[in-house]
């Protein structure tokens, strides 16, 4: 299939997955729906007592004075499934709400305050976890005694370790925030913080784990039912009713279908529902057309022009073809457009530009990372000779850690505050390379006093929040080289440090790179930093590259209107009389670019032929503006 087909084969498909999905959700919450609806009226409901007997009845098959048969004892199959849904609302409520009002409270609190109180509560915790769930539950049961409300309380206990653990974890990475910081500056309270400040956070994750626990609430209710422990006859839950059907089986195999499914179903609609809320949550704004004007897209390319394809370049590790990515159901926004660049081995890129360019969404295409609406619709990305859009999804998370890596901005945030740096980077070892723990352990010290880190055992040892700015981002860089990649993606690794510490991170970058040999596609807004340590340079502007060429060349010689903005506003590139130069206007967002150049409404050169579209040349030096040879740029002329 071409690629031009398999492209329309997508867009074709596309609505009808999405549809197909709505569909399931539909069902799903229709289901749960019915669910309560039965609970509540089950009385009213209910063609019969669920307990009325009829032994001359016993263990008939549908018909239509009993549509789902009789049991044993002659009742009534359907009206004691009916009142099974009131049992399994009231356990899913039950055990959730213990889960709740136990592990998040604790959760909270050992999270914010730490010392003894974590350690000895997470000791705990992690001895209820290590035996089986089921068995956790019999015990708390045996010493509570059978029945259901004390079955659900055992349940309770036992699934408010998940939610203990989801407080901790948020909390641990919340306490050390600067909005804490600074909320404790102001004089707030050590319970305001905690519930006012941190607990927002554990919101949207914690509704996820509500669904997640309603549905193992279920079957775990069904199956304690099911041996005794649950709901205690004649009481009609499913679990008793599976358990009849099981004492039955060759008498009347009908008995275990309608529990059966019952259970399947509600359980199936509740994990549905659960993931369709995670995959919701935390997905950001929709991508939307301004109103009153359409959404439109129109290639920067000009049709005679065909797509300029970059040099090929010796040992060359990567390289990207007119990559087009897209936000949004079709037809779609577009995010990037057109952009094509390779590195060697050995070579630093540099990617720059304003906020809102597309640098970073650049990488994340690259490992296959860009969220949910967001998809890759044109374009190859070719890896060491492996074209990544040819791949599975299995196939490219092999390949990341090992091929290709990335180091991101804030290392506060890309390591794990649960555990400690060293355990961080012996997990990709052993997931990785196979590594037993302690060879993983020795080789991540290795690696930490590779990147210059001292005491390197000790500082194994540490929480990523023990450690300064600089530190933490070594870590991070020792955690994306420790299986020696052969592309990094650096996405502006030295901006959230001071000048200095910067510059020993450059250096490591440089040695690190002669060490290893790999390329390296460094995403910066800092032009000085791309002075200093790339190669060449591509500079992006609302979605698209604009111009590329070596560094010295670049800052000599800029042939695009944006890069020379970006020179002249460079502080140090001023003459230090004010105001500093600035361009005017901002990075136009998507769905709002200009027709033709889209730096054409910011630009001081701007002509009535700038409205075309414009092609970017191809070649060693390339650029995207129609008077590049007309306008001499270079500063101080």
């Amino acid at each position: 299939m071409t690629v031009e087909n398999a492209e329309s084969a997508g867009a074709v498909g596309k609505p009808w997955r999405i549809s197909a999905s709505n569909v399931l959700v539909g069902v799903a919450v229709s289901i749960l729906a019915l669910l309560v609806f039965l609970a509540v009226f089950a009385d009213v409901i209910a063609p019969y007592d669920p307990l009325r007997q009829n032994l001359i009845n016993a263990l008939q098959g549908p018909s239509a004075r009993h549509w789902l048969g009789t049991d044993d004892l002659g009742r009534d199959v359907l009206s004691r499934l009916i009142y099974g849904c009131r049992i399994a609302v009231i356990a899913a409520t039950e055990a959730t709400a213990i889960a709740v009002a136990l592990g998040v409270p604790i959760g909270l609190f050992i999270g914010y305050r730490g010392g003894w109180w974590d350690w000895v509560v997470m000791r705990i915790v992690e001895a209820i976890v290590s035996i089986p769930g089921i068995m956790v539950a019999i015990v708390i049961i045996a010493i509570l005694g059978p029945g259901l409300h004390r079955a659900m309380i055992a349940l309770g206990i036992l699934f408010s370790t998940s939610f203990l653990r989801l407080a901790r974890g948020v909390v641990l990475a919340e306490r050390e925030e600067i909005y804490v910081r600074s909320a404790r500056v102001i004089g707030a309270s050590d319970s305001r913080i905690l519930f006012r400040h941190i607990f927002p956070n554990i919101a949207p994750p914690l509704i996820v784990q509500v669904t997640l626990t309603v549905g193992a609430v279920l079957l775990s209710e069904a199956g304690l039912s099911f041996i005794g422990l649950g709901v205690q006859p004649p009481q009609a839950s499913w679990g008793t009713m599976l358990n009849t059907a099981a004492a039955f089986m060759q008498l009347n195999w009908f008995l275990s279908i309608p529990p059966g499914i019952a259970i399947i179903l509600t359980v199936l609609s509740v994990n549905l529902l659960g993931d369709v809320l995670r995959d919701s949550i935390g997905r950001g704004i929709a991508a939307t057309a301004p109103e009153g004007r359409t959404a439109t897209f129109e290639p920067s390319r000009s049709a005679a022009s065909p797509a300029a394809r970059p040099e090929t370049r010796e040992n060359e590790v990567l390289r990207v073809e007119g990559l087009e990515v897209m936000v949004g159901s079709d037809p779609g926004l577009p995010i990037i457009t057109d952009l094509s660049f390779s590195i060697a081995q050995g070579e630093t890129l540099g990617l720059v530009g304003e906020s809102g360019s597309g640098k970073t969404m650049t990488g994340l295409a690259i490992l296959g990372l860009m969220g949910a609406g967001l998809r890759i619709t044109r374009g190859s990305i070719v890896l060491d000779g492996i074209d990544l859009r040819c791949l599975a999804s299995a196939e490219i998370e092999k390949l990341r850690g090992d091929e290709v890596a990335m180091v991101f901005q804030d290392p506060t945030t890309s390591l794990n505050p649960a555990f400690t740096v060293g355990s961080q980077i012996a997990e990709v070892l052993r997931a990785k390379q196979g590594l037993s723990q302690r060879q993983a352990w020795d080789r991540a010290v290795a690696l930490i006093e590779r990147v210059g880190i001292p005491q390197p055992g000790a500082r194994a040892k540490a929480y990523p929040h023990e450690l300064s700015g600089g530190m933490a981002q070594r870590i991070a860089i020792a955690r994306a080289l420790s299986c020696n990649p052969s592309l990094l993606i650096a996405d502006e690794p030295t901006t959230a440090l001071d000048v200095t510490v910067q510059q020993e991170i450059l250096d490591l970058f440089r040695d690190l790179q002669d060490e290893f040999g790999m390329a390296i596609l460094f995403i910066t807004h800092d032009l000085a930093v791309a002075a200093d340590i790339c190669d060449r340079i591509s500079v992006m502007y609302a979605g698209e590259m604009v111009e590329m060429a070596g560094v010295d060349t670049l800052f000599h010689d800029p042939k695009h209107p944006y890069t020379a903005g970006l020179l002249s506003a460079m502080p140090h590139a001023s003459d230090r009389n004010p105001p500093l130069p600035t361009i005017r206007g901002n990075v136009p967002r998507p769905g709002a670019w200009p027709a033709g150049c889209r730096f054409s409404n910011r630009c001081d050169f701007a002509v009535a032929t700038c409205k075309q579209p414009v092609a970017l040349t191809s070649g060693e030096r390339m650029v995207r503006c129609l008077r590049a040879d007309q306008l001499d740029l270079r500063p101080g002329t």
